[in-house]
């Protein structure tokens, strides 16, 4: 049997079953998708330009780009419409810092979330011996839940920002000859957004994995434990407290009784010395 067939079989895998491994599993799973699907894109956009001499026109220009989105590097040549010359234009904008720490933030939450996994499965033993161990997985989850809505936020942002500086009407203005009525100046298509949408999706899910497992780890810590006795003392006072009140109240109050029994039956010597009178009284008779 191999190793991985011994320790499924062993149970090893059960960690998975508990909330704090499981939540782990899925914050890896999608800051895959995260960093991926903006990591990864590359689009573009087609203009065309037809001029009134039509020798001059050019009905495909494509203008491309991709991360980390410096737009402002991203030049391309159209014509001006006015015999073979050529206009060098470049789009606006840089959103290559929301994106990249983006992308940094995804990075580094699927690696913790990765030997997180591993030491949940194959040592949780000694991850759960001391309370070091706990309270740095409470720091840091604390940290990334955080960065991640940083992250997302400023990326949504950029974002917006490379919608605009790439939409196709926006990006004709910048052309002289597009601003000569005479010359006609169309987008044959946009580009497509819809990866990077997904990912400003999978960067708010991701804060609310992280921000969710945050009790879950805070009750591995011995801050919770300690919270937990802080809290039974005063009940485990109030009720010994409780509890002797009342033993003293029925003790008190057998007590009273016996003591009021007592003193309403006669005493023995009252009770034998009632019949002394007669008994007297016979023999001087």
């Amino acid at each position: 049997m191999d190793p991985v067939s011994q320790l499924a079989s062993a149970g090893t895998f059960r960690a998975l079953k508990e909330p704090l491994a499981f939540l782990r599993a899925l914050e890896l799973l999608f800051a895959i998708f995260a960093f991926a699907t903006c990591g990864g894109y590359s689009g573009g956009l087609r203009l065309s330009v037809d001029c009134v001499n039509k020798t001059e026109s050019n009905l495909s220009i494509d203008v491309a780009f991709a991360y980390p989105f410096r737009l402002h590097q991203v030049t391309f040549e159209v014509p001006t419409c006015e015999g073979k010359e050529r206009q060098k234009v470049a789009l606006i904008g840089d959103s290559s810092s929301s994106a990249e720490f983006f992308v940094t933030v995804a990075v580094f939450a699927f690696l913790y979330s990765l030997a997180a996994t591993v030491v949940y499965i194959f040592f949780q033993n000694k991850y759960r011996e001391n309370n070091r161990g706990p309270l740095i997985d409470f720091i840091v989850t604390v940290v990334f839940s955080f960065l991640w809505l940083v992250g997302s936020s400023a990326w949504a942002k950029g974002l917006s920002d490379v919608k605009v500086a790439t939409d196709p009407k926006e990006v004709l203005l910048l052309m002289s000859a597009c601003k000569q009525p005479s010359n006609k100046c169309t987008a044959v298509h946009s580009p497509v957004m819809s990866s990077l949408n997904t990912s400003v999706v999978f960067g708010f899910l991701n804060f609310i994995l992280w921000a969710g497992n945050i009790w879950f780890v805070f009750k591995e810590t011995g801050w919770h434990s300690s919270g937990q006795r802080y809290l039974s003392d005063p009940m485990e006072k109030h009720s010994s407290s409780f509890n002797q009140g009342g033993y003293n109240q029925d003790s008190y109050g057998s007590s009273s009784g016996y003591s009021q029994q007592a003193s309403l039956g006669p005493s023995s010597d009252e009770f034998g010395q009632q019949p002394s009178g007669p008994a007297s009284f016979t023999n001087q008779i």
